[in-house]
């Protein structure tokens, strides 16, 4: 394919989501089979679009020093423009691949999804009507059983509008479209996080994911705004350049010793630690989980939450402008920090929660820190491969989750006891047998995010990081991330057991079945994701496998950068870490949990771990209620009721007695009885006097008129001769 083809069909991948939004809202929303049908054709043919730049991407040589791309004038600034393109270069087609692959199966899984319900026509569970089937309870009230989601084509518009969004971002070659993206996405958070609104939980954390994220924005906002002032450019061609990245660092400011370079990548790091969660931004991001489970995986693997982590990537460059080699720079310390310590963090809370998708909530907030502590010790491909991995492995948890709980519920409504919650796993246990298919995905898409030696994609990315971190010596963040990833095999282990393994602790699990094919499909193609995607990025040295498969990833995405980075030499430590914290982790999650019953046998329900170190608790403290109390005594009753009104309750008396003063002297005296009654006064005088001469009586009329001649005249002729 030529490359002005290959241009134009870049342009075109986020354009049929778009339209799909479009033509739901406007024209199809009111059938169901139309809008998912028009949802995932959209979804199709961004997909198609995607693997056609890929393919043309790989296959072209030296593509790193020539990306594809085109870009136009846009918005005119004064003598110059700002330019609005797209490019694709090594980086930006890898994540283009994970983009296009995960949101066709969000899309797909999304039809199962919102059209759960017994099959017609399944004899393995008679105990259930199928779906959609009309029943009559006990009352004789008629009840449509387990009926399609109410809000099935608003739900399908705005994921193509979520997808548009990540589309966006991911081609776009400046930073003005790649903010748009990134707010659009934002937007689409809200409406999907709330999207069941009638549920107060689902509305405020709907307002909460929004306003928590906008603090990032803002800052990063400040981040584009002084970059541009700094180059005039917004375009990663004109602003990774040598020459602008030697600028950048030539100014200093006075924060904490930053260059320009240093500080514009902090302030727009402040934006992905609000789109990734980062602490101490991660607030939101578990009550996200008041979604649909389709907007769970698009938030937790494909789109929003990695969008994050690929503005970081994308600025790359700027983060390490002034970067020697060998000691981190304050901006890389900074964001090396974050990520470890979120890393930890985050995996230290997931192991006391026992909704199942609030596992995995804590489990992508930690997993995204050791993808920024990668980019925070300059380990770029690392971090790339780690966030294509993990949003596949992840995907299919998430999807693997929500099928897991459309199983349950499945048991909840034959038992007919909704008291039962179908996401807490104490109340599962024993679903292998009775949901094989989900068991055994989620089961690799577990094993992935344990980093479950060789045979996973988790395992050849998380250990990657690590041995750039040992390889570096970055003791403290090879450490600390060496120990969240035991807790992450830890958790992991005791999702899978507490789940799927043992016999079912409840009469509910005991009655869940399989999902339909719409649901577990997009398992299957994920879980073939998880597994075989690590293969590409095989180090070359590894003991008998290193140099059976060449390792392309490293290849490829470090071309992306001016200088292709060096493969680590072989080291056996970190490869001995990964192999004991992964490992380890397992066998102790299934030692621990393995006669578990009850969560009060639940050695971990730690209350400080339970409440998620009382983050939320602090915020409300410290930031909620000291505003509303600003909001509602300060302003609204000081600065309103007690300020403002008092001035305005002076201004009422003073300007009602100027008002008196001036009617009393001036508008009665002299406008109403001189100018208004006097002229009316005068003019009736003027009449009455004037009456006696209109006799109507000819004579008198000429005589008059003799005399007022002969006095004009005469007064005439006296100014003349005067």
């Amino acid at each position: 394919m030529t490359h002005e083809l290959l241009n134009t069909l870049i342009w075109l991948i986020p354009l049929p989501p778009l339209l799909a939004f479009f033509l739901i809202v406007l024209f199809t929303n009111k059938s169901k089979a139309l809008s998912h049908s028009i949802a995932v054709g959209a979804a199709f043919l961004s997909w198609l679009g995607a693997m056609i730049v890929f393919y043309n991407a790989v296959t072209t040589e030296h593509f790193g020093e020539h990306p594809f791309g085109t870009s136009y004038p846009w918005l005119p600034t004064g003598n110059t423009w700002l330019n609005i393109g797209v490019l694709i270069d090594p980086t930006s087609a890898a994540v283009l691949f994970f983009v296009a692959w995960t949101v066709l199966m969000i899309f797909l899984y999304s039809v199962g999804y919102h059209n759960f319900g017994q099959p017609a026509g399944d004899h393995d569970h008679p105990g259930l009507p199928p779906h959609g089937a009309t029943v009559t309870d006990e009352l004789g009230h008629k009840h449509t059983v387990l009926s399609v989601e109410p809000m099935y084509s608003r739900f399908f518009a705005f994921i193509g509008l979520f997808a548009f969004g990540m589309y966006t971002l991911v081609v776009s070659d400046n930073l003005l479209t790649l903010f748009v993206g990134w707010e659009i996405m934002g937007l689409c958070s809200y409406l999907l996080i709330g999207f069941w609104y009638a549920k107060p939980s689902a509305r405020n954390a709907a307002i909460k994911a929004f306003m928590t994220t906008r603090i990032g924005d803002v800052f990063m906002l400040i981040g584009i705004a002084f970059l541009y002032s700094a180059t005039g450019s917004l375009s990663f061609r004109e602003i990774f350049t040598e020459e602008m990245l030697h600028h950048l660092i030539s100014i200093q400011t006075p924060i904490f010793g930053l260059t320009g370079a240093g500080l514009i990548a902090i302030l727009l790091f402040i934006g992905t630690i609000g789109k990734s969660a980062q602490w101490p931004l991660h607030v939101w991001l578990p009550d996200a989980m008041e979604g649909p489970t389709p907007v769970s995986a698009m938030i937790h693997a494909a789109t929003m939450v990695s969008a994050g982590v690929y503005a970081v990537i994308r600025m790359f460059p700027l983060l390490t402008a002034d970067f020697n080699g060998h000691e981190l720079t304050t901006a890389m310390s900074v964001v090396a920090f974050i990520g470890a310590f979120t890393a930890i963090f985050a995996a230290t809370i997931a192991v006391a929660q026992n909704d199942i998708k609030r596992v995995l909530a804590y489990s992508t907030i930690s997993q995204l820190g050791f993808m920024i502590a990668a980019l925070g010790i300059g380990a770029y491909v690392a971090a790339v491969f780690h966030l294509i991995t993990h949003a596949f492995f992840k995907a299919l948890l998430f999807l693997g989750s929500g099928s897991v709980i459309h199983g349950m519920e499945h048991g909840v409504l034959h038992t007919g006891n909704h008291s039962v919650d179908p996401q807490n796993m104490f109340n599962m246990g024993g679903l292998r047998k009775k949901m094989p298919i989900t068991f055994w995905t989620f089961l690799i898409g577990g094993f992935a995010l344990s980093g479950f030696p060789i045979l996973t994609a988790g395992f050849w990315s998380k250990d990657e990081i690590l041995a750039d971190a040992f390889g570096h010596g970055h003791w403290a963040v090879f450490f600390t991330l060496a120990i969240a990833a035991f807790m992450t095999a830890f958790y992991t282990m005791r999702q899978i057991t507490l789940t799927f393994l043992g016999e079912p602790r409840t009469e509910e699990a005991e009655h869940a079945y399989e999902t339909p094919w719409t649901m577990t499909a997009p398992l299957v193609i994920l879980a073939f994701f998880a597994v075989t995607y690590g293969w590409v990025g095989i180090p070359e040295h590894f003991p008998l496998l290193g140099g059976l498969v060449p390792n392309w990833f490293h290849e490829f995405v470090g071309g992306t950068l001016a200088e292709h980075p060096e493969a680590l030499e072989f080291s056996v430590w970190p490869l001995l870490t990964s192999l004991v914290v992964a490992l380890g982790g397992l066998f102790f999650g299934w030692l621990v949990y393995r006669n578990v019953e009850s969560v009060e046998q639940d050695k971990f329900q730690i209350p400080v771990l339970k409440n998620k170190w009382y983050f939320d608790e602090a915020y409300d403290f410290l930031f909620i209620k000291p505003a509303i109390w600003f909001s509602e005594v300060f302003i609204s009753k000081w600065m309103d009721k007690g300020f403002i009104d008092g001035i305005l309750h002076i201004f009422g008396p003073v300007t009602d007695g100027i008002g008196k003063i001036v009617r009393n002297y001036f508008d009665l005296p002299v406008v109403n009885e001189f100018f208004g009654d006097g002229s009316a006064n005068a003019t009736y005088w003027v009449g009455k006097n004037l009456r006696p001469i209109q006799t109507g009586r000819i004579q008198q009329y000429l005589i008059l008129s003799m005399v007022v001649l002969l006095v004009v005249g005469g007064l005439v002729y006296f100014l003349l001769l005067a």
